[in-house]
């Protein structure tokens, strides 16, 4: 089965990418100024090394248009033999790296940098190959190439630009050609037509050059002269930056296809014996590349035997046709870069950028690789990165309210002594002796705010006046007033927010009275929910259409929003006693609340819900006493007595008896349910699902019933799927 996949699926497709791969190859070399062999040379090894020990099953990899202008310093700096000794200890590093198993940490690097770099590098193509294309030669850097591109675009142009200009034509308009004629690779359709064109016009152009004997290459790595620590940081650098290229590759290429994932740590063990061995060889460094690498999986690629056949390809195409690449124009070349140079600078990159709030990044970046060089660029971006982290962790928003003699003070963020500042100025406004209550909206508050707040808490008070310390979230203040600061949050203390928490949990102690707890509730709600709500209330403004009718008791411990996580608008909710639906529609503000419900709002699913110690089933239980309102209700709840046999929970029986009733008295009750017409027609056409939950107060745990086996599961349970309306 898997030689006949490589026959079916991988030969084509490395047929495919070794097309995509030659000119490009090329092109790289011709940036980089290394020798146009070195490029080959790397698409060979970067093929077949890297494809047959890398972790990633469909990864194309090979020599990088995003370190061309790095090697273009190395090379100038250091001379080509030393610059393949650079790249064998490069690859030797990303060795070690891969063994060590830190593959994962290179994607800590934010992707604006990444962006930033890429756009960087495709900026700086662009410049030094558009020199090429109007016939002159790239400077020795960007901000060179910039200065000297007016000069060169008014100076006389010939048969360079005429290629070159060709062979971006045909790029450009090779997308929106028909599929028949797509199927050739455009980066070879372009190099090729570009190349006939020249030969037949018989035009003189600077063309490929290479070795007399392809087999007799010599490029042994060598030793530097001097300057080791530069050398040394030449080495991390290209490690580095490689490294990443290719484990962002990688990552990208899995998003492509649904096979195998990538094992990043040994794609970077792959990556590092590859360079090594294209240094040793006399080639450019390796890296894996994403223009490949999706064109591998688009051509239906299904293991990396795509990846090494295509190495193959290029060894021999460039042994057997060597004359047919020393007749390609370094314009076309040139004209191939510039394309792949405008790529690099991705708008759909750039929007996602400015959607994240990292332009800043991107743009110190881009502006660091373009003026001064790879590496620069990319310290910058991390440093700044670094600082807006910094800011972000270390930032809290600090502003005042005040309505007559009343303070409200809100401190929202992080509160650290960096703050103290800032928020002492913001106190010593408050007037003496008013009343004040100071917000805390804090992830984190260290001793200097601690002391801060305490201070200014004191003297104020002893001014006549009184202070509120409201925290909402973890109690930093409180913990550390009462001698137990906390240091870190942890599972252990963790703090349940307001919204779910009972008023007792949160509210002053000096707030006894019910009223005056519910107005500061209403107060919570018009400061922080209200704004929160208010789009979502506005749509429901003149109009309801809940899918829910929920049926439970008016028990206070039942929030049914909260166990359904539910939201204004979703639950058309009924309580009473008992959680009760009368048999034989015996209770007519049930039936108008049902015949509502389902014939009005058309709800698309009855709950009734029933809980643990429920007085309504322990009167059931022990009988209610007689004469009373709520024996006369009860009444409605003996046909759930009358039930018979077993209902578990989770497996077993509740040990006391009126959770057992209240079991029963959840299934009885859809049972009454099915009595009304319109609730029968409505779940018989499967329009309507009848559902019955149970709530353990004591556990928070939710079951839902299943009628047919007479037992509620809990709902955390996998196999435990809604039920499905009958009839559909």
């Amino acid at each position: 089965m898997r030689r006949l996949a490589v026959l079916r699926h991988d030969l084509p497709a490395s047929l495919v990418v070794f097309l995509v791969a030659v000119p490009l190859s090329l092109g790289i070399a011709l940036a980089s100024g290394a020798p146009i062999v070195a490029g080959l040379i790397a698409a060979v090894v970067g093929g077949v090394v890297a494809g047959a020990l890398g972790g990633s099953p469909l990864q194309v990899s090979g020599p990088a248009a995003g370190l061309t202008v790095l090697m273009a310093e190395t090379i100038t700096t250091f001379g080509w033999q030393v610059t393949c000794l650079i790249t064998v200890l490069a690859g030797a590093l990303q060795v070690l790296l891969g063994l060590s198993r830190v593959a994962r940490a290179a994607l800590a690097i934010s992707p604006a940098i990444v962006h930033g770099m890429l756009a960087g590098i495709g900026v700086t193509i662009v410049f030094g190959q558009l020199h090429v294309i109007l016939g002159g030669k790239a400077q020795s850097s960007a901000l060179d190439n910039l200065a000297e591109l007016p000069r060169q675009l008014v100076e006389h142009h010939g048969a360079a630009t005429l290629i070159g200009v060709l062979t971006l034509a045909i790029l450009l308009i090779w997308p929106k050609l028909p599929a028949v004629v797509r199927k050739v690779p455009g980066p070879l359709a372009a190099i090729t037509v570009a190349t006939g064109v020249s030969v037949l016009a018989g035009l003189t152009l600077p063309r490929v050059e290479l070795p007399g004997d392809l087999l007799q290459i010599r490029f042994a790595p060598e030793l530097p002269g001097g300057g080791w620590a530069d050398f040394a940081v030449a080495v991390v650098t290209i490690a580095l930056i490689a490294s990443v290229e290719s484990l962002l590759s990688a990552v990208a290429v899995d998003k492509l296809h649904t096979g195998p994932r990538a094992n990043l740590n040994r794609e970077l063990i792959g990556q590092g014996a590859a360079n090594m061995a294209s240094g040793a060889l006399g080639g450019l460094p390796v890296t894996g590349v994403i223009v490949r690498s999706s064109t591998n999986v688009a051509a239906g690629a299904k293991t990396r035997a795509s990846a090494v056949l295509h190495g193959v390809w290029v060894l021999v195409f460039v042994v057997a046709l060597a004359g047919l690449l020393k007749s390609i124009p370094l314009a076309a070349l040139a004209g191939l870069l510039v394309h792949v140079g405008v790529k690099l600078v991705n708008p759909g990159h750039l929007k996602q950028v400015l959607r994240h709030g990292d332009l800043p990044l991107y743009l110190v970046t881009v502006a660091g690789v373009v003026g001064f060089d790879l590496l620069t660029g990319v310290v910058a971006g991390v440093v700044l990165a670094v600082l807006l982290m910094l800011r972000r962790t270390v930032w809290s928003g600090i502003h005042i309210e005040q309505r007559g003699d009343e303070c409200r003070v809100v401190v929202e963020g992080v509160l650290t002594f960096l703050s103290v500042p800032r928020l002492s100025k913001v106190l010593a406004t408050v007037p003496a002796g008013s009343k004040v209550t100071l917000e805390l909206v804090v992830d984190y508050l260290d001793h200097a705010a601690f002391e801060s707040i305490t201070t200014w808490q004191q003297a104020h008070e002893r001014a006549g006046g009184t202070v509120t310390i409201d925290e909402i979230g973890h109690p930093w203040f409180g913990k550390g007033t009462e001698g137990r600061p906390t240091v870190r949050r942890t599972a252990a203390n963790r703090t349940m927010p307001r919204w779910l928490a009972p008023w007792s949990a949160w509210q002053a102690a000096d707030l006894p009275l019910p009223e005056q707890r519910t107005h500061r509730g209403a107060t919570e709600f018009q400061r922080r929910a209200a704004p929160l709500l208010k789009e979502t209330l506005g749509k429901l403004a003149h109009a309801q259409k809940p899918h829910t009718l929920f049926i439970t008791c008016g028990d206070s411990r039942i929030v049914p929003n909260l166990i359904t996580t539910s939201g204004p608008g979703d639950l058309f909710t009924i309580r009473n006693i008992g959680n009760l639906v009368p048999a034989e529609q015996a209770d007519p503000s049930m039936n108008a609340a049902v015949e509502f419900a389902v014939g009005v709002l058309g709800v698309r699913e009855i709950v009734v819900c029933g809980h643990s110690s429920c007085g309504a089933m322990g009167a059931l239980a022990d009988g209610a006493p007689p004469g009373t309102a709520l024996a006369e209700w009860m009444t409605h709840a003996q046909p759930s007595r009358k039930r018979s046999g077993p209902v578990t929970l989770d497996g077993d029986r509740p040990s006391r008896e009126p959770d057992r009733l209240a079991l029963h008295n959840v299934l009885q009750q859809l049972d009454h349910l099915r009595q009304y017409p319109l609730v029968a027609d409505a779940e018989e056409r499967g329009k309507l699902v009848l559902s019955g939950l149970y709530f353990d107060v004591g556990e928070a745990q939710v079951y839902l019933a299943d009628p047919a086996r007479g037992a509620f599961v809990s709902a955390e349970t996998p196999a435990m799927t809604a039920p499905t309306p009958a009839g559909g």
